[in-house]
């Protein structure tokens, strides 16, 4: 349980419509503040920068179970490198908004400090936190397969959330929240709401052919269960038939799908992120993959640029006559 002033800005957040999936990021990271703050015996208004220093360290040494989290899962040590950045970022607004209400005279958490002569240009910020970047895991044509095949007996819902998700490159949240209104067949176009998406800018993509069957199909089954508009994936159990699915349905689809073909790092984002590769591959320019996934900023778009080997592959061909004439004295002499 948070306490009062901790539970009063996250609700003063959400009235000013930060997204629901941010709230609850927000509340795990001061749930685990706010716990460490009591082992400490300190508030949040007289923790200093001493403190926050033994919080990261915390976060960076505690032992961590597995992705399964059962009980013979064998445990790592420290949280991963996006989880640490993420708590310290809700861990600052909410000492930000402490000395809004001038309840603590400073921040001591801190945006980092600027170091002299390190990066281009001389002068760079330097985190609290030395910030990874790798790119996603996709898998590959065999994974693919194997998880095709694990797919095929499931319900024709979960099918077509699978077909969904790669064919439009959909988020979790925006696959989960299609309205039977979304769909143009006529012209196989899907609107994608700007309520629904991370950077709240609406788009619309096409969707195959085989897609489109799957939806037909889908319909058929719909009916069955509910002829109301709305919500277009629908429960079928017994305890709240015909009612949206939630995020967690469909997250827990992917994770059992996972665990039946033996693909541990197959998640809800897998889908998206090996569409976009594969338009990388297809040879789509930058701004048109970036308009197509709703990416604000097309430095995001390039993580699938790279991740599909195009660039390199172009320079690599280039550079054949050297490559090559290396390659083949490497192979006179180690082979």
């Amino acid at each position: 349980m948070l306490e009062k002033e901790a539970e009063r800005w996250l609700s003063i957040l959400e009235s000013f419509g930060r997204a629901p999936n941010t709230i609850l990021a927000y509340r795990r990271a001061l749930d685990d503040y706010l716990d460490f703050c009591i082992q400490q015996q300190k508030q949040p208004s007289n923790m200093g920068r001493e403190q926050i220093a033994l919080f990261v360290r915390s976060m960076a040494e505690r032992p961590v179970l597995g992705r399964s989290g059962s009980p013979g899962s064998v445990p790592h040590f420290g949280l991963a490198n996006a989880t640490m950045q993420q708590r310290l970022t809700a861990v600052r607004l909410y000492h930000d908004h402490l000395v809004e209400e001038g309840i603590r005279p400073d921040n001591p958490v801190g945006r980092g400090r600027y170091t002299r002569h390190s990066g281009f240009g001389g002068a760079r910020p330097r985190a609290l936190i030395p910030r990874y970047t790798s790119l996603p895991w996709i898998p590959s044509e065999v994974e693919w397969r194997t998880m095709l095949e694990a797919a095929r007996e499931e319900p024709i819902r979960n099918r077509l959330m699978l077909g969904l998700a790669y064919d439009a490159g959909l988020r979790r949240e925006e696959l989960c929240s299609l309205d039977t209104g979304d769909f143009d067949p006529a012209n196989r176009l899907l609107h994608i709401r700007a309520e629904t998406t991370k950077g709240r800018r609406a788009r619309v993509v096409p969707y195959s052919v085989s897609t489109g069957a799957l939806l037909a199909a889908y319909l058929a089954h719909r009916r069955t269960l509910t002829r109301e508009r709305g919500r277009l994936f629908v429960s079928e159990s017994r305890r709240n038939r015909a009612a949206p699915i939630t995020l967690w349905t469909w997250s827990k689809v992917v994770q059992a799908l996972a665990r039946q073909c033996g693909l541990r790092r197959l998640g809800t984002h897998t889908f998206r992120h090996l569409c976009l590769t594969d338009l990388a591959r297809a040879g789509w320019e930058l701004h048109e993959i970036a308009t197509f996934a709703g990416h604000r900023h097309t430095s995001t778009t390039l993580i699938y640029i790279h991740l599909s080997g195009r660039d390199l592959s172009a320079k690599l061909a280039g550079a054949t006559c050297f490559h090559g004439d290396r390659m083949a004295q490497v192979a006179q002499v180690l082979g």
